[in-house]
């Protein structure tokens, strides 16, 4: 095993932990683990990247299920226009990019559209986080949740195409939908992130299996080293006020977007 494996694990326990801390930003971490450090094409990477989220996801909302921590009618209102937006991305759009095209005059290949359209996803999903942290939203405790279906509904479209597009799971976006728009207290907008992240993430894994080949020895080993980690990040959620975590996330994240576009775009 080499250096850049020993990394790749190592950033792979920070996936879970911060998936199960946060409700999300873990999954911002895979491209680029996968890419980077298990050198992973891009293409394929987003497709390992759903069933690594998916999978650790699906396992760290189970405790959350049974602290009552989860708001099902809200992961409903999300979670299926989500998964359609999603399954859509996988099995009709993902496949048929060309793998090089003309964008402004400029040739570009489809590996550096998908890596660039994800940096300025990081990027974005940074100044969220850290924006969260200065505001302060995530301390409101409201008890009522009013469904506002057009706002969720559209929400759960949105975010599905862009998972569907890069292969990370959105629970930046999730998130601040539950607790914004629906007043879901935080802790549960946590894992009710989880159990939508869960769904559409391996349902939209299915639609990849017929277009890739996969390294299964691979995909395993790295999905159960961010399980591991998932337990880590829900056992400190419990115990930790998260929000100097998450803008330091925050700042991370913020820097490896800034790090991909450079790669992409600097020669």
């Amino acid at each position: 095993m080499g250096n850049m494996d020993v990394l790749g694990y190592l950033a792979s326990l920070l996936i879970g932990f911060t998936l199960g801390l946060i409700g999300g930003g873990g999954s911002m971490l895979t491209m680029p683990v996968l890419v980077f450090l298990f050198r992973v094409n891009p293409i394929t990477a987003t497709a390992y990247s759903l069933f690594i989220v998916g999978s650790t996801s699906l396992v760290g909302v189970v405790p959350k299920l049974k602290q009552g921590a989860v708001n099902l009618k809200a992961a409903l209102a999300f979670g299926l226009p989500s998964l359609a937006a999603v399954f859509f991305m996988r099995i009709f759009l993902v496949p048929r990019i060309p793998e090089h095209m003309q964008i402004l005059g400029t040739a570009i290949s489809r590996d550096m559209l998908l890596m660039l359209v994800f940096a300025a996803l990081m990027i974005l999903a940074s100044l969220t986080l850290i924006r969260q942290s200065k505001t302060n939203w995530v301390d409101k405790e409201q008890n009522e949740c009013g469904i506002r279906l057009p706002l969720i509904i559209g929400s759960g479209l949105l975010e599905g195409t862009f998972t569907g597009l890069v292969g990370a799971g959105g629970g930046f976006l999730i998130i601040p939908a539950l607790v914004l728009l629906n007043k879901i207290p935080m802790k549960e907008a946590i894992g009710t992130s989880l159990l939508i992240i869960a769904i559409k993430s391996l349902v939209g894994f299915t639609g990849d299996l017929s277009h890739f080949s996969m390294d299964w020895h691979l995909l395993c080993s790295i999905t159960a080293t961010a399980i591991a980690g998932i337990f880590a990040g829900n056992y400190c959620n419990r115990r930790i006020n998260g929000e100097r975590l998450k803008r330091g996330f925050g700042l991370f994240v913020f820097a490896m977007g800034i790090y991909i576009l450079c790669k992409q775009l600097l020669p």
